[in-house]
């Protein structure tokens, strides 16, 4: 069943953006109608890629389209378990690399450098993710001062809803961490100046 779910999953038409995996395939843009369902009735699904179009849940909460942070995370890490398990021998054509076959681990990359492009400079531009930022947005004061949105446009990478969710979209820092490794020291929680613990360690 995985490499049937990967195929969908890495296809840039349905489920893979530029700056992670989306909440709903882009194929409901234009095939909304599922049919009837018994007890329910007509049924439809619907792509929406920022804000939400309907006032469910207040309005600024959209699940049917955009990308969000734990989800991807979990994916990752889900990605990462299986591979350990099943090995780099297990591998998967993958869409968007033109059929190339990947393993899990670098199917797990791949994903996870795509979500940390959402506050990636493209050339000395404004990160995807900050495109809209504010008037602190120039200030030399405030600028480095990023805002952690709550969830993402499915297309162009830009934040939206709340902009104060550091506990999930800072999720992004591990994945920096992880992938590169290079002259971090990871807080522990330990007092300053007690050593902390190696980063294999906590990894």
């Amino acid at each position: 069943m995985l490499p049937r779910i990967l195929e969908r999953l890495l296809d840039e038409e349905q489920f893979l953006s530029r700056f992670g995996i989306r909440s709903v395939s882009r194929i409901h843009a234009t095939q909304t109608h599922l049919g009837r369902i018994p007890g329910i009735g007509e049924a439809l699904m619907e792509y929406v890629p920022g804000e939400s179009n309907s006032p469910l849940f207040g309005g600024n909460s959209n699940w049917r389209g955009p990308i969000w942070l734990p989800t991807n995370y979990s994916l990752v890490q889900a990605l990462e378990k299986y591979h350990r398990f099943l090995g780099p021998g297990f591998q998967v054509p993958v869409a968007c690399k033109d059929g190339q076959r990947l393993n899990l681990g670098e199917i797990a990359t791949l994903i996870a450098e795509r979500l940390v492009n959402l506050y990636r400079p493209p050339n000395g531009a404004p990160p995807p993710a900050l495109v809209r930022e504010g008037p602190l947005h120039d200030d030399v004061h405030w600028r480095d001062l990023l805002s952690f949105h709550e969830y993402f446009h499915g297309e162009t990478g830009e934040g939206l809803g709340a902009s104060h969710q550091t506990g999930w979209t800072g999720l992004l820092a591990n994945l920096v961490m992880r992938r590169y490794r290079k002259d971090i020291t990871p807080w522990s929680g330990l007092d300053r100046g007690t050593e902390a613990a190696p980063i294999d360690e906590i990894a």
